[in-house]
C-alpha cells in the first residue's frame, strides 16, 4: 500500500515533469500543490502556536505561585486552557496528519534516481543534477558545489528563521535564548543532514518550508489583527458614569410634599 502511494506521488511529479520539462520545477509546483493541501491544517497549528504564546506567562506565572504543588498546578492550568478556549494538542494533530505525505515525498526523491534510470534529473541550468549530494558535488571541485551550498543553506535556515520569528514578540530573554540556542544547534544538525542528502530532496525541503513560513507569517498577522479589532470594541464599550451625591447636594435637594 505504502509503495503504491510513492508511485502515485512519483506520478504527478512526472506529469508536471512533461508538461514543464524540468525535474526541478515538477518538485516545486508539487511542493506548492502540497502546501495548498495542508493550509488549514498548518492554520489551525499556527493558531495554536499563538494561542501558547499568550498562554505562555500566565502558566510562568502559575508555577511561581505554586511552586511546590504540581497538582494545583495542572488544575489551574486546565482552568487557563478553558478560559481562552486552548488546546494544547491542537498544534501535534495537523502535524501528525501531513508526515505521512511529508515522508512519502520525501522518499520519492530519495528514490528518484533509481526510478528514472540515466535520464537528466537537473533544475535548469541552477542544479545540475538534483540526485547528486553535496558530499558528491564537493568532490567534483567548489564551483560545482556552489548551487548545492545554497540549497544546504536554505534547508537549515528554514528551520531556524520560523524559531528567529516566533521570538521577536517575547519579552521572556531567557526563554527567547534558549529556544534561539535550541534553533542554532538544530540548523548544523540540518547541515550535516542535507550533507548526504540529494538535491531534490533539499530543494522539495527549503521550497515547502519557504511556504510554510509565509503562510504561518500570514496566519500570525491575521491573529494579531483579530486581537488588536478586540481589544478596540472592547474599548468602545460606554460605561455607565456613576454620580456620586454629596451630603451638601442631599441637603440643596427639594424635599417632597406628602
Amino acid at each position: 500500500m505504502w509503495d503504491i502511494f510513492k508511485d502515485w506521488i512519483f506520478d504527478v511529479i512526472q506529469f508536471f515533469y512533461n508538461f514543464c520539462h524540468d525535474w526541478g520545477l515538477a518538485i516545486i509546483i508539487v511542493t506548492i500543490i502540497f502546501r495548498i493541501i495542508v493550509a488549514p491544517l498548518m492554520h489551525k497549528q499556527a493558531k495554536s502556536n499563538y494561542a501558547m504564546q499568550k498562554v505562555q506567562p500566565k502558566i510562568q506565572a502559575l508555577k511561581d505561585r505554586f511552586p511546590d504543588d504540581p497538582t494545583r498546578q495542572s488544575q489551574e492550568m486546565q482552568k487557563i486552557y478553558a478560559e481562552m478556549k486552548f488546546n494544547p494538542l491542537a498544534g501535534c494533530l495537523p502535524m501528525l496528519l501531513q508526515m505521512p505525505i511529508f515522508i512519502a515525498l520525501f522518499q520519492v526523491l530519495r528514490e528518484m534516481g533509481d526510478r528514472i534510470g540515466e535520464g537528466t534529473y537537473s533544475f535548469y541550468n541552477i542544479v545540475p543534477s538534483l540526485v547528486t549530494t553535496p558530499a558528491q558535488a564537493f568532490s567534483e571541485g567548489f564551483g560545482t558545489f556552489v548551487p548545492y551550498l545554497i540549497l544546504m543553506v536554505i534547508f537549515a535556515g528554514a528551520t531556524f528563521l520560523p524559531m528567529v520569528l516566533q521570538q521577536l514578540k517575547t519579552e521572556n530573554s531567557q526563554q527567547k535564548n534558549q529556544t534561539l540556542m535550541m534553533g542554532g544547534i538544530m540548523s548544523i544538525m540540518m547541515l550535516w543532514i542535507s550533507w548526504g542528502s540529494p538535491a531534490g530532496v533539499l530543494l522539495f525541503w527549503g521550497a515547502s518550508s519557504l511556504i510554510g513560513i509565509g503562510q504561518n507569517q500570514l496566519t500570525l498577522a491575521r491573529c494579531r489583527a483579530a486581537d488588536k479589532r478586540k481589544e478596540e470594541e472592547e474599548a468602545l464599550v460606554v460605561k455607565p458614569v456613576e454620580v456620586n451625591v454629596t451630603r451638601k447636594e442631599k441637603k440643596k435637594r427639594p424635599k417632597k410634599k406628602r
